[in-house]
């Protein structure tokens, strides 16, 4: 008989499905920040076990190889912190900082490949997750209401700071319990959930969406789906909109194309399009204009935060960046240089070589993925949260987030899983 997607079979899946029920409880506490990077490190830690006492497991529960694409991010996300160390070492920027960056290195980067590594070695099981994920949306649905009224009724926008702030972090957003916050310029309430910002409340929204679509049983799937889009909606995030509607469509038709029909179908869509292209074109230019439009200060803030991150990437530090981040003039809002994209910071932070550290995994894993996709529905559901990361790489700073976004790095771990038959070793990954 199937075990219930109700409950964890292992202690990695018991770890994994309390951490995502206590999400709001540790909200609440200050506690997420922590959370995410101690269970990244704990499932490493599993990982290490297994394969510690792999010579002596029987076959059934020998370590499963981690495949090619994990490895890469297992070497890349190595890579990063080297050249985080010669950042550092070529202005100087003493041991203290050298520290700094590197638990920050512990607490982000390094959580890119612990997640996948654990997805791919680790007895853990999609349904658990997608389960896990709803079981949450339920609890959402409830917090809901007292977020949607608080502006309305003269509750603060932050009714504290957690005192764990002292525990280290790129700033209090990830330590403060936030209900809303006040788009500048306009005074309209938007909402961040249990996120630091709401942008990042939208892209968790969207990887929840993923997980809730694939629940098995219609009531879960409907409360974690509402929840889901309601922390899209709410977050007023452009990029979390535009993810929601490309992630799964795109995953699902790419899990088909080894299909004849698919290629048939494909036809009469091209052909028609090439009559049409001229105004698709059109149509293409003019959402990108009242996409930017939607938010102009944003957009004229984010654009100008990249230019000044590639012009001193450029002429000050080429190959392996600054070092650290160091935050904007007036002009920006004294936003830190870089934030908001993923490929700009890297440039200004870790240079070139830090942004190939990035690009080169994951490459190699929307690649896996879509290969992964034709075979299986861990798979496609792998490949959907690929996308979201790709896309996500142009408006957030991936490794800040990656301690909310874990889910979706497990679920691209288990799609990345050797195929049964050469998948169990008991000695290496």
């Amino acid at each position: 008989m199937a075990a219930s997607a109700d409950h964890p079979q292992n202690l990695s899946e018991r770890l994994i499905a309390w951490t995502i029920a206590a999400s709001w409880g540790l909200w609440l506490v200050g506690g997420l920040y922590v959370a995410g990077p101690m269970l990244g490190w704990a499932l490493g830690a599993l990982v290490a076990a297994k394969l510690y006492l792999a010579s002596g497991l029987p076959p059934s529960e020998r370590v499963r190889c981690a495949g090619f694409a994990v490895r890469v991010w297992l070497g890349s996300m190595a890579v990063m912190l080297v050249v985080l160390l010669i950042g550092h070492a070529n202005f100087d920027l003493g041991a203290a900082a050298t520290l700094k960056s590197s638990i920050g290195w512990a607490k982000g980067w390094a959580l890119l490949a612990l997640f996948p590594l654990a997805g791919a070695v680790l007895d853990v099981r999609t349904t658990l997750i997608y389960r896990s994920v709803c079981r949450l949306g339920r609890q959402t649905l409830f917090v809901l209401p007292v977020l949607l009224v608080a502006p309305y009724v003269g509750l603060p926008e932050t009714l504290w700071t957690s005192p764990l702030k002292i525990l280290g972090g790129a700033s209090d957003e990830f330590f403060a319990v936030v209900l809303y916050t006040l788009e500048p310029g306009v005074g309209t309430a938007r909402w961040q959930f249990f996120a630091p910002w709401s942008p990042a409340a939208g892209l968790v929204g969207v990887i929840y969406l993923l997980c809730a679509i694939e629940e098995k049983d219609w009531r879960w799937r409907a409360t974690g789906s509402a929840a889901s889009i309601a922390m899209i909606l709410m977050s007023q995030s452009r990029l979390a909109i535009v993810a929601a509607a490309i992630a799964w469509p795109l995953a699902f038709v790419m899990s088909r194309l080894n299909r004849a029909g698919v290629w048939f179908a494909a036809v009469p869509v091209v052909l028609v399009g090439s009559w049409f292209w001229p105004s698709l074109l059109s149509l293409i230019d003019k959402v990108q204009t009242d996409f930017a439009g939607a938010r102009a200060d944003s957009s004229r803030v984010r654009a100008t935060l990249g230019r000044i991150a590639v012009e001193r990437w450029e002429h000050e530090a080429y190959w392996f960046g600054h070092g650290i981040v160091e935050r904007g003039p007036h002009l920006v809002e004294y936003m830190p240089i870089g934030s908001h994209h993923s490929w700009y910071g890297l440039l200004f932070v870790k240079g070139l070589a830090g942004l190939c550290a990035l690009a080169i995994p994951l490459a190699v894993t929307v690649v896996a993925c879509a290969s992964a996709s034709l075979k299986a529905q861990a798979g496609r559901v792998g490949l959907s949260m690929a996308v979201v990361y790709l896309l996500y790489s142009f408006g957030e700073n991936l490794e800040v987030v990656s301690y909310l976004c874990w889910p979706a790095l497990l679920l691209i771990g288990i799609a990345l899983r050797v195929p049964d038959g050469s998948e169990r070793t008991p000695a290496m990954l």
